[in-house]
This record gives structure tokens, C-alpha cells and sequence, in this order.
């Protein structure tokens, strides 16, 4: 019998979605509804089972933890790129680990949600109408407002699409844009700082790795009018947290729409949950029925596939 774990199932939805009876022989499965954090902890839950199911980048699997899993031959994660998986390790100890298909229209979806949100107060404008209240706030406009995109990757393209349809002028940035790149999308290269000064709404899409960790900080905070907004769907680490703090209280701009965070889940005695002008989410930017619809469904055929011994999603290191 395979033992699988399906981790970090938030919602308790994972059963929705995995018709585990497509796998051959008999499997037990058991979905965990919570996070664990520390490694003790983790290798004490999942030392019985030999599949394993990440979701996305919820649960680290770094080289100590899994040299702590004898059992474990399969993992599986939800997507085709987790940072949060050492596959050299995986691989150097015999673990298969592979993945899943992804849309990244939920995402980019969100990113115009947070956007709105946060340029018209829509939390504080609906807890406001709740108590009787009646329009509290001046809201920012779309139209003839500039979008800076950080990072004109697939996502930032798609966002960048959408601020034009909304009659935005929109420029971008990032440390391996060209000319010829940003064209094709139809928007316009600027330096950095040009961005971060001049922009009405600055969006961060890159990719979290050793060269945009901490890549937004108080010197880009600090050139941005005090009209404008940050908002950031990609990675939290990617924005200096405390510098962003600063500039939240001290008002220096109008406010940031954030899914993504440093730690997550994020602590209920951080400093952002009472942070002024901010918008926040618990990285919902994949976390829509479609997405998962493909994500779990794709999981089981992977499984499947392992134990038939047929080909899967292999990620390579």
C-alpha cells in the first residue's frame, strides 16, 4: 500500500479535487489541513509516507530534511518551478520529484484586484458602509495614470496588457529588460529609478532568487510620489519588509496591495496586519478552482504514473 500526504490542504479542498481511485493498488491517503514549521516537526509527520503532495512553496524541502524521510519516493509539487525543494538532494537520494501544469491568469487576476483595492479603499470604504458609515476616502485613478511593471516576465506582460486597456501609460523595468523586449509587449523601458519616481502604481512580477532578494528597498520606497502604491504579488522577500513598514507609517505612500509575504502563514503579531493604507491577502494568487482543478488532477496522474511506472513531470535540478 502506498501512504500518500497531501500538505498544507488550507482550505480542506484537496478531496474535491484528486479521484484517488485512478491509482493502481490500494493507497491511504491523508490530507493535512495546517502548516508545520521546523524540521523535527515535519520529518515527524511525513516519516511514514513514501508520496509526499506540496502545494506550491507552503513546505520547505530542503537537503536535512530529507535525508530525514527513508520512506519517501515520491514528491510531488503543484507547478513546475518550487524554490522551496532541494532537487539535487531529491534526486541524490533516490526521491522522485515532479510537477504540474499552472495558469498564471489567476495571479495576474488577483494583481488587478489588489491594485483597485488599494487605489480606491475598497476594504475600508466596505468595513466603513458595515458600521453605518458613508464614503470616507478620495480614490486614485486608472486612466491617464502610469503603471510601473517590475519584471516583464509572463505575468508582468499580462498586467501590463491589462493597465493598457485600462487607458494607463505603462513602463517597465528590470535588470535584464531591453528595449526590444519591453516593444514587444508595447510598453517602454525605463531606468529604475525613473520608474519608482514617476509611477502611480508600482507592480512587482519577478522571480525570487539571490539577485532580487531584498531588490526593492527604502531608496526605491523613497523616490515614489506619496500619491502612489506598491503592490506586490510575486515573492514578499523580493521588498525589504521593515523599509516598506517605514514608508507605510510614515506616509510617504499612499499604500500597498500585498498576497505574498516573508514568513507565511504570516504571523498574527505582524507588524503588517496593523500596518496603515494596506490591502492584504494570504497568497491567494493561485489559490482559485481552476488552478487547483489542474493542480490536483495533474497530482493523481503523476501518482498514477510513478507507481505504474510509467513516465512523469520530472523537475530537474
Amino acid at each position: 500500500m502506498h501512504r500518500i500526504a497531501v500538505l498544507d490542504d488550507y482550505q480542506s479542498v484537496a478531496a474535491q479535487f484528486c479521484d484517488w481511485s485512478t491509482v493502481p493498488g490500494p493507497v491511504q491517503v491523508v490530507e493535512f489541513h495546517d502548516s508545520v514549521a521546523g524540521e523535527d516537526a515535519l520529518a515527524a509527520r511525513l516519516e511514514p509516507f513514501d508520496v509526499v503532495v506540496a502545494m506550491r512553496e507552503r513546505t520547505e524541502f530542503r537537503r536535512g530534511l530529507l535525508e530525514r524521510l527513508p520512506n519517501l519516493r515520491l514528491l510531488v509539487t503543484t507547478g513546475m518551478r518550487n524554490a522551496a525543494l532541494d532537487v539535487a538532494a531529491a534526486h541524490e537520494l533516490g526521491i522522485t520529484v515532479c510537477g504540474t501544469g499552472a495558469s498564471a491568469e489567476a495571479t495576474v487576476e488577483l494583481t488587478w484586484g489588489l491594485i483597485l483595492a488599494t487605489l480606491r479603499h475598497i476594504p475600508r470604504e466596505d468595513a466603513s458602509m458595515r458600521a453605518g458609515g458613508w464614503q470616507q476616502t478620495l480614490g486614485g485613478d486608472l486612466a491617464g495614470a502610469r503603471l510601473g511593471v517590475v519584471g516583464l516576465g509572463r505575468l508582468g506582460s499580462r498586467v501590463a496588457t491589462i493597465g493598457q486597456a485600462f487607458g494607463m501609460d505603462v513602463v517597465a523595468w528590470s535588470q535584464n529588460l531591453t528595449d526590444e523586449r519591453a516593444a514587444e509587449v508595447g510598453v517602454r523601458r525605463v531606468e529604475r529609478d525613473e520608474l519608482f519616481a514617476t509611477s502611480d502604481v508600482v507592480t512587482v512580477h519577478l522571480l525570487l532568487s539571490r539577485r532580487t532578494r531584498g531588490l526593492v528597498g527604502a531608496d526605491d520606497l523613497g523616490r515614489m510620489k506619496p500619491t502612489a502604491v506598491l503592490v506586490n504579488t510575486s515573492r514578499g522577500p523580493i521588498v525589504q519588509e521593515q523599509a516598506l513598514l517605514d514608508a507605510l507609517h510614515e506616509g510617504r505612500i499612499a499604500g500597498a496591495g500585498l498576497d505574498v509575504h516573508d514568513t507565511e502563514p504570516l504571523p498574527r503579531d505582524h507588524p503588517l496586519r496593523s500596518a496603515p493604507r494596506t490591502v492584504l491577502t494570504p497568497h491567494l494568487g493561485y489559490v482559485t478552482r481552476g488552478t487547483f482543478e489542474v493542480f490536483y488532477r495533474e497530482v493523481v496522474e503523476d501518482v498514477a504514473a510513478w507507481v505504474a511506472g510509467a513516465p512523469v513531470r520530472v523537475l530537474q535540478p
